[in-house]
């Protein structure tokens, strides 16, 4: 559940909830405008997305001005992205710059985002290419849905794979101790016979 919700799996939460009898504190509506905000960021209406922050959680972007800077920094690359340098130098003027002043720590990535003015950002010889890259706006939507979740005190990263990892470790270890009922597949989770041949781990002697 906590992996679905968390995830943005708003059907698939509801399913589950239904279909186990677990029941969550958490408003699964709340997921499907979430996942809209993500969206937004990751298509790079960054606009739309800090429309919708605000109308969800009006003081989210008050209280973090890391986090907003970061939204408008990615504006200023979409704009750059589009060859609208003009509209670019003005925005980081009027909205960026006095971030920069109230948080000197975040100056740096000002600078760098402005140096995208001097290379051609239609082509691929950009050495500062990474802020065009689709991963950054990844990155600056997976900020946000970290800090609207907070925000409604639930937890930014989903404990499925930190539980995946601790099962694949703790049958490492018994792999060299004992047989047992081990996990082969963990997408069936089927247990498998410790007696049975072919169901030895693969890093285990025969």
């Amino acid at each position: 559940m906590n992996y679905l919700i968390i995830e943005g799996y708003k059907d698939a939460a509801e399913k589950f909830s239904e279909e186990s009898g677990l029941h969550t504190s958490v408003d699964l509506g709340s997921i499907e405008e979430r996942m809209k905000i993500r969206y937004a960021v990751q298509t790079g209406d960054i606009k739309a997305a800090i429309e919708r922050v605000n109308d969800l959680n009006p003081d989210l972007l008050d209280t973090d001005p890391r986090l907003y800077f970061h939204l408008q920094q990615q504006h200023l690359i979409e704009l750059i992205r589009m060859g609208k340098a003009e509209e670019a130098l003005e925005f980081a003027q009027e909205e960026l710059a006095p971030h920069g002043e109230e948080h000197p720590e975040l100056l740096r990535e000002l600078e760098k985002t402005m140096a995208l003015l001097a290379f051609d950002v239609s082509g691929n010889g950009s050495p500062l290419g990474d802020l065009l890259d689709f991963s950054h706006r990844q990155k600056t939507a997976n900020e946000l849905n970290a800090a609207l979740l907070a925000a409604h005190s639930q937890p930014k990263e989903p404990k499925l794979p930190a539980l995946l990892q601790l099962l694949a470790w703790t049958q490492d270890q018994l792999d060299e101790k004992a047989q047992y009922p081990r996990i082969n597949n963990i997408v069936s989770a089927v247990l498998t016979d410790p007696s049975a041949p072919n169901n030895k781990p693969e890093n285990s002697s025969a």
